[in-house]
């Protein structure tokens, strides 16, 4: 019977929260500052752990050369406070769906904006009449509307 949360997905849990503050707290190399790990997937045999990150300067290679510096520290200090046979080696890859995301939002709404642009009445219904309910002659005749005699 399958389990429904798998003993890979817990370390790939904690290695991300063990590195997001290992390069918070501990790395002092200025490459790797200002970035967010959005993900870590552990292979079955614990030997590799794809590390994704994102920057908010975008992609760059000095934050992925950083990065790379600094997997061997990491690595070693994710040994000393996981307690698993094998640590895995850190390969950290850049993570482009926030920025892809960001884009497609923009995107939407400027689909939003130009769509109320093309299908927003001018004219309101109830703009055509006059204070005593009387029909505005001034508009052309399929706009006009019929007097209100219900008010008599």
């Amino acid at each position: 019977m399958p389990k429904g949360y798998a003993r890979t997905d817990r370390i790939a849990e904690q290695i991300q929260r063990e590195v997001a503050q290992l390069l918070r707290l501990e790395v002092k190399d200025p490459r790797v500052r200002m970035i967010t790990l959005t993900g870590v997937e552990v292979t079955k045999d614990y030997s590799h752990a794809k590390v994704f990150y994102t920057s908010l300067d975008g992609i760059s290679d000095a934050v992925q050369q950083g990065l790379e510096h600094a997997s061997g520290y990491l690595r070693s200090q994710l040994a000393h406070t996981m307690k698993l046979r094998i640590m895995p080696q850190l390969h950290f890859i850049y993570d482009p769906s926030i920025e892809r995301g960001a884009h497609l939002s923009q995107l939407i709404d400027e689909a939003v904006a130009s769509d109320k642009a093309l299908h927003s009445p001018s004219i309101t219904p109830l703009d055509h009449l006059s204070q005593e309910g009387e029909a505005d002659h001034s508009l052309p005749p399929d706009k006009e509307v019929a007097k209100d005699v219900s008010r008599r």
